[in-house]
């Protein structure tokens, strides 16, 4: 006798089948997840379907192997997870998705319907109100109270997460409708239309006519650009405006690093700073001017701001700006046809000064250790392979100093700033081209929220070659508490002979040096399947530096 806690198999088409069979059709031939108890009616359903499933040890990285993905692959990434301690598990990994606007859709399963509406029944993982542990983390929450609804409410999920701004969303259905027979014909000819924000014409001739009148013109680009594909756009208006640009942490790759307007992504840095604060206009695309892309909220211009922004929350949210609530990629093309090109001036001249400038600040503070390491990691990367940071120093020294050399060539979890986040979603990068090389990037006190998945890199043999700088314990942590305090608390740790440990999993590893970590790096990536490469090293970060604000703040 089967246990009374163990559901039937069904003897018809369910609720997980309308779930796989809609995700199909909307567009997805991936998903990822963690099974659980109420959830076995959809992870059943897989096996009748085409859909390829990544399985990860621990919930929230499956949360993040979902970001990676939908990062490289440009879509929408099903994420499949059971009730109460399996959903809540992976509410970080979410927390990072919205910060860096990723679409993500977590499908989660619920306790019986009969147990919901405030009863308390005693089932296993109940949470009776589990989505509003959600609605402040996510962009929308749709929940399913039938069977017959699941394809028009997942298809209304799915078309929130891919109307700008994208972000993730969450999709609740409880145990007994997963398991319900249905006569609902097999899904077809489900389709959705995202909608994308176009700016209203008279806004953006204004926005011309401040560009065309300005003498000193800044373009400040963020992860919109990236996620709009407007790179080429943003390219042809700074070359007709003549206008120096800088990217934001999130827009690696945006701009062309070694163009002769690049200001590269030094914004922690007072001389950037004072660049855009003494521009008469400051054209920001993309960018919420958040904490760290305005240094700290040291940014205070003195000219005009024009924001475009694609969420509306975010338009002079932070500072005051002529706003226009728009996708970058078309109203950038819209500038770029409105403003008549302007002879050759003086954008690369003022560039080339910021950027010898920088240059000059950071070699004064004797970091040539940390430059040397980060130079290797770049010339071991292939040009066309993504790389994945966690939230550890070369990280941050990444934010700044990483050539990225194409639009979404460079991810770290800097949105919401959570550990763990770098093995993971290289993983789930991995998986959208399994021929293209992926690295990840984290230090060892990162490294061990994520180490149970080298199991996952094993089991699914994914190309990702998995870089730890061991430090000995939480090194940026480490920093700020000696800066701030004097001494440290918590910050030193014992960790385990990472080389030794992914061998256990199957999973070759290499000691290195700095001397020698481009070879041992390059060969890493150059070799099939998941390798380990760990270098031991005390690095630190360069100092920020602040500029002064001017308006009392």
């Amino acid at each position: 006798m089967k246990p009374h806690h163990e559901p039937e198999a069904p003897a018809t088409r369910n609720g997980g089948d309308l779930v796989v069979e809609s995700l199909v059709n909307l567009g997805a031939d991936r998903v990822f997840g963690v099974p659980g108890q109420h959830a076995l009616g959809l992870f059943d359903a897989l096996r009748r379907s085409p859909l390829r499933y990544t399985g990860l040890r621990v919930e929230n990285n499956a949360g993040f192997a979902a970001d990676g993905y939908a990062r490289s692959a440009g879509t929408v990434a099903p994420l499949l997870l059971s009730t109460g301690p399996g959903a809540l598990t992976a509410l970080p990994a979410l927390q990072e998705s919205a910060a860096a606007s990723v679409p993500v859709l977590a499908l989660s399963s619920q306790i019986p319907s009969s147990g919901l509406g405030g009863r308390r029944r005693g089932h296993l993982h109940e949470l009776v109100d589990q989505q509003a542990s959600f609605r402040d983390v996510v962009k929308s929450v749709h929940l399913v109270g039938a069977t017959s609804q699941i394809p028009s409410v997942l298809a209304a999920a799915w078309e929130s997460a891919l109307t700008p701004p994208y972000g993730p969303v969450w999709m609740e259905i409880p145990q007994d409708i997963l398991l319900a027979g249905t006569e609902v014909p097999r899904v077809t000819g489900l389709r959705v239309r995202p909608r994308v924000p176009l700016a209203r014409p008279e806004l953006l001739a204004e926005a011309a006519a401040l560009l065309v009148a300005a003498e000193r013109p800044v373009i400040l680009a963020g992860g919109g650009v990236v996620r709009a594909g407007a790179s080429a756009e943003l390219l042809r208006l700074a070359r007709v405006l003549d206008a120096p640009v800088a990217c934001t942490f999130g827009a690696k790759g945006a701009f062309p690093w070694t163009h002769p307007l690049s200001l590269q992504s030094w914004l922690e840095d007072r001389h950037t700073t004072e660049l855009m604060n003494d521009a008469d206009v400051l054209l920001v695309v993309g960018s919420g001017l958040g904490e760290l892309s305005t240094n700290y909220h040291t940014l205070a211009p003195r000219g005009r701001i024009v924001q475009i922004e694609a969420d509306p929350r975010k338009l002079e949210s932070v500072l005051p700006a002529f706003g226009i609530h728009a996708d970058a990629r078309a109203a950038l093309a819209v500038l770029g046809d409105s403003v008549s090109p302007r002879p050759p001036g003086p954008g690369a001249a003022i560039a080339r000064t910021l950027r010898e400038r920088v240059a000059a600040r950071i070699a004064d503070q004797g970091l040539d250790l940390e430059q040397a390491v980060l130079a290797a990691v770049r010339a071991a990367l292939p040009d066309d392979s993504p790389v994945f940071f966690d939230m550890t120093i070369l990280g941050y020294w990444a934010w700044s100093a990483w050539d990225a050399r194409r639009p979404g060539a460079m991810h770290s979890a800097q949105g919401a700033g959570g550990l763990g986040y770098g093995y993971p979603a290289a993983l789930g990068a991995a998986t959208a081209d399994p021929a293209r090389p992926v690295l990840a990037v984290s230090g060892d006190g990162g490294a061990m929220y994520s180490i149970a998945e080298l199991a996952t890199a094993r089991q699914e043999n994914l190309n990702v070659t998995w870089l730890i700088v061991d430090d000995g314990g939480y090194g940026i942590l480490r920093e700020y508490m000696t800066g701030t305090f004097g001494e440290t608390t918590g910050t030193e740790l014992a960790r385990p002979d990472f080389v030794r440990l992914a061998e256990s999993f199957g999973v070759p590893a290499t000691l290195t040096t700095p001397a020698t970590l481009r070879r041992d790096l390059a060969a890493a990536l150059a070799a099939p399947g998941p390798r380990v490469v760990v270098l031991p090293a005390l690095l630190r970060m360069f100092e920020p530096t602040h500029a002064e604000r001017t308006d009392g703040g």
